[in-house]
């Protein structure tokens, strides 16, 4: 067996990190013994824990008790790759802390019934509540209940799977086990004066994508993939990493001034990154680093974080064009399957504008 880790616990076992000198964070896999040997996984997260994957067992489980490891395995290898790059990343980071809980000990399969699952929910959120207190911060009494519930959605599409693939023949356990209730979002609406109290304390490259997002409408990740090669013919292509929606954003207005103001400030950086938005060294912005930069101006402003979440300015940008054109313009925008979808999306938002009785 190889070294229990002493620090990033939150990866697979026998994956192990380090960060070399040029800063980036690479991947290996521990095989143990003496001497010890670690395999090279590479620098993506995704693409790594897939190698590991390949390397921790073979498409068929060759054990005689079918674990949730076993059906995790071959999820990683025969499912996710025909998912989004998007959804590949957030599937593989609540696959860790399925694992964690899942596989240590191993869980048989025919074993999981479903109180585990509720017990999987329960450790879910102390787990989150003791990494806030470890970390200095006070918990508020919801913490990591969403992850929770998407972590839950993920164990069910497992055991359907793995039922498909003859490893369990039992009901799904995850079924008549409810979640945590979710608040959503359907009722905010940034106004321009909050906008624009975050926007006084951004430093440019967070005013670049807070401008690029509300004037597409697209999600904080695709306005950190757009880039110049996008630009096609008068046009921002834009291909939603969540959905594969492809929208072409006519460059006009607003936007056009916005990306000669964003094509200014690139052009004294050397080398140059062909992304739209970077750093102030000229480096693309990381979806990481874009949260951080736009809590810190949120939090200079006064703004509480459940006011004003970066995401929240697809929304703003659906309602107000839904306000100005109409709503079948903002569908067109979102990359919305159809109207309804964008109607539900905007409805509570500001509410329904309408003339007085007289």
């Amino acid at each position: 067996m190889g070294r229990k880790p002493s620090k990033n616990m939150n990866l697979p076992p026998r994956m192990r990190a380090r960060r070399q000198r040029s800063g980036k964070l690479y991947y290996y896999y521990d095989t143990g013994g003496v001497p010890r040997k670690e395999i090279p996984l590479g620098n993506d997260f995704i693409q790594a824990v897939r190698k590991w994957s390949e390397l921790e067992a073979e498409t068929e489980p060759r054990a005689s008790i079918v674990t949730f490891r076993h059906a995790a395995e071959r999820y990683i290898r025969d499912t996710l790759p025909l998912k989004s790059a998007n959804t590949q990343k957030v599937e593989m980071f609540a696959m860790v802390k399925l694992m964690e809980f899942f596989d240590d000990p191993p869980a048989p399969l025919k074993e999981i019934k479903p109180v585990n699952i509720r017990q999987y929910l329960d450790w879910r959120i102390r787990n989150a509540r003791e990494r806030l207190i470890k970390l200095g911060r006070k918990p508020k009494g919801n913490e990591g209940q969403v992850r929770a519930n998407r972590e839950k959605q993920l164990f069910s599409h497992i055991w359907n799977k793995a039922r498909e693939w003859g490893y369990v023949d039992l009901a799904n356990p995850c079924v008549g086990i409810k979640g945590y209730k979710e608040k959503g979002r359907q009722d905010i609406y940034i106004r321009d004066d909050l906008y624009q109290r975050v926007y006084e304390h951004a430093k440019q490259p967070l005013r670049d994508a807070m401008d690029l997002a509300y004037l597409t409408g697209q999600r904080p990740s695709d306005v950190l993939e757009m880039n110049e090669y996008a630009i096609d013919e008068g046009c921002l292509v834009v291909q939603q990493g969540k959905t594969g929606t492809k929208v072409r954003i006519a460059i006009v207005g607003e936007l056009q001034a916005l990306l000669e103001r964003i094509r200014t400030r690139k052009s004294k950086y050397n080398p140059r990154n062909f992304a739209l938005i970077v750093d102030e060294r000229g480096q693309q912005f990381t979806l990481g680093r874009l949260q951080d930069a736009f809590a810190v101006a949120r939090e200079k402003a006064g703004i509480r974080p459940e006011a004003f979440q970066f995401r929240d300015l697809r929304a703003k940008a659906a309602s107000d064009k839904a306000e100005d054109t109409d709503l079948m313009s903002a569908q067109y925008q979102l990359g919305h399957a159809s109207v309804t979808m964008t109607e539900h999306y905007i409805r509570n938002r500001r509410g329904k504008k309408v003339a007085p009785t007289k």
